[in-house]
C-alpha cells in the first residue's frame, strides 16, 4: 500500500512540477502542514487508526482463509494504516523528502499514535500543533 501511495504521490509531485505547482515554499508547505493538521482531527483518520492500533483484533476480526485470504487481508489493513496515516507522509514533500529530521519526526509521530496508551490523544494534540506551524507558516508567506 504504501509503495502504491508513494509511487502515486511522487507522480501527482512531478505532474504538479510540470504545470509550475511546486510544493516547494512557504505557501505550499503551509498549506499541506494546514490539510495534515486538520486531517488529524478527521473522523476517518480515527477510525483507520482504531483499526491500525490492534493489528491482532484486526487479523481475529477479519481473518480469511488461504493465501487469497491473506492477501485480501493485507491489503485492507494496509488501507487503514494508509488512510490513518497519509497526510503526515504527505508532511515530507515540502520539508524535503530526504530531510532525516523531518523521516525521524514524522515516524516517531505515527510509533506514538500506533503504540502509546493515549495515542488518539496525542494525535489529535500533534494535529492541534501541525495547524498552528501551517497557520503560522501561511502567515510569515503572505507577510514576506
Amino acid at each position: 500500500m504504501w509503495a502504491a501511495f508513494g509511487a502515486v504521490a511522487l507522480e501527482a509531485r512531478g505532474l504538479a512540477e510540470r504545470a509550475g505547482l511546486g510544493l516547494e515554499g512557504p505557501a505550499a508547505t503551509g498549506a499541506v502542514l494546514v490539510l495534515a493538521g486538520l486531517y488529524q482531527f478527521s473522523p476517518f483518520k480515527h477510525a483507520c487508526l482504531r483499526r491500525c492500533r490492534t493489528p491482532l483484533g484486526f487479523v481475529l476480526g477479519f481473518w480469511r482463509d488461504g493465501s487469497v485470504g491473506a492477501l485480501r487481508m493485507g491489503v485492507q489493513h494496509g488501507l487503514y494504516c494508509l488512510g490513518c496515516c497519509w497526510s503526515l507522509f504527505l508532511v515530507l514533500f515540502p520539508l524535503g523528502l530526504m530531510n532525516l529530521p523531518a523521516m525521524l519526526a514524522v515516524t516517531a509521530l505515527v510509533f506514538a499514535e500506533k503504540v502509546l496508551p493515549a495515542g488518539p490523544v496525542f494525535a489529535r494534540a500533534s494535529g492541534a500543533a501541525i495547524l498552528v506551524w501551517g497557520l503560522a507558516t501561511l502567515v510569515r508567506a503572505t507577510l514576506a
